[in-house]
């Protein structure tokens, strides 16, 4: 045999290696769809919009930095995000939706109590990891005998009675308080034990109800300022609801304080309710002076513009890379194996909230619910300024 032809050969013999090496390479990186929920019309928009992109800026640089590798195989992620209303019987369509016909097993969201609880009841019989939101117990502490569902941060039976405690110390002035909740299960759910956290530390609530889609709130407003409430309580109020409960609370001649114990909305607040959100005190729990807080800051900017940032944006993009990481320690993308390894995350840390943990045994039943930094931040010259931060 010639030496041409021999070298002929070996050229063309390393060059179909290299053509099957990349083959493999192409073959061994696969989809792994992530799914997402959250109110994408309605007075949860914000929220829902914030959830969206805060998911598609994590999935975007994970794939960037090479996609997710599990079980010897790369994965790409691909976002599939369905509006949940914002309602019960929107959060089981949706989940549904993604459960059984996009087949997927992963899920962050809702947001929101309403379709958080009607959300696992389609995730958890179908074994679907969901890392949902919403304040209701039933979230966690739910009827699922085998739960495949985590909360993604703290709730108010984590941050409640420390900011109250903090609130009797400081505002000596405030005694009584008229707590504003909707009327449903829900609303009663999570606004019950707030007026407990709050009569624990000697203060007088007055709990008053309105229904959901309720525009005009003054009557409940006069109602409870004719009770001589020295401030009102928003709970867990959509940022649209309590935006517009605010405004019409200065409108009305009320001067005294107004806190959120509930949803970090402040800065939709702000923009709803204007010059009358001055002096607004309320849960937050994100720290942009962080680096890692800044970059994200930045590149959400640069895609969606200048507008208003929603404390959900940075939530739900921590947790697609949470849910990212149970994913690499299991080696494996079966759902049984990464929730193991999703209990077992402790002192997780991206940069955007320090290191975080499970909780939730005592109360919940299971340790389920993370736990981070948080902060009460007032409203002062317009500005979101934080008065205390609160560390897990």
């Amino acid at each position: 045999m010639s030496f041409d032809v021999m070298k002929s050969l070996r050229t063309g013999l390393i060059g179909s290696v290299f053509l099957a090496a990349s083959s493999f390479a192409t073959l061994a990186q696969e989809t792994l769809k992530i799914g997402g929920l959250g109110p994408l019309s309605g007075g949860g928009t914000s929220w829902g919009l914030a959830a969206q992109r805060g998911m598609d800026l994590a999935i975007s640089d994970l794939n960037a930095a090479g996609g997710i590798t599990a079980g010897g195989k790369t994965y790409k992620l691909e976002l599939v995000f369905y509006d949940d209303l914002y309602s019960a019987q929107g959060g089981k369509a949706a989940a549904e939706r993604l459960v059984h016909q996009d087949k997927i097993k992963y899920i962050v969201g809702p947001v929101g109590s309403p379709p958080a609880l009607a959300a696992i009841s389609v995730t958890n019989p179908a074994k679907v990891i969901a890392l949902t939101n919403g304040y209701a117990p039933g979230v966690l502490k739910n009827d699922a005998p085998d739960p495949y569902n985590f909360r993604l941060y703290n709730t108010n039976l984590e941050f409640g009675p420390p900011i109250i405690k903090w609130i009797r110390e400081n505002l000596k002035d405030v005694k009584k308080i008229a707590l504003l909740a909707p009327n449903d299960a829900v609303g009663q759910a999570v606004a019950k034990p707030l007026a407990e956290d709050y009569k624990k530390e000697g203060f007088e609530v007055i709990l008053d109800f309105f229904e959901r889609g309720t525009k005009e709130f003054t009557p409940l407003i006069l109602r409870m300022m004719a009770q001589k409430v020295d401030a009102f309580e928003f709970d867990g109020n959509s940022p649209g609801d309590a935006g517009l409960m605010l405004k019409q609370i200065r409108q009305a001649g009320f001067r005294g304080k107004v806190f959120q114990i509930g949803g970090p909305a402040v800065d939709e607040i702000i923009e709803i309710a204007g010059p009358a959100s001055e002096g607004f005190m309320t849960y937050d729990f994100v720290d942009w002076d962080m680096p890692k807080a800044k970059a994200l800051r930045e590149a959400y900017q640069a895609k969606y513009g200048k507008g208003i940032i929603s404390p959900f944006m940075p939530a739900f993009y921590h947790g697609v890379y949470l849910m990212a990481e149970a994913i690499k320690r299991a080696d494996s993308i079966e759902t049984d194996k990464v929730r193991t390894a999703m209990e077992k995350i402790d002192g997780f840390d991206i940069g955007i909230y320090g290191p975080v943990k499970w909780i939730g045994k005592e109360t919940y039943g299971v340790n389920r619910q993370l736990m981070m930094q948080y902060f009460f931040s007032e409203v002062k010259g317009g500005k979101i300024v934080k008065i205390k931060k609160f560390t897990p």
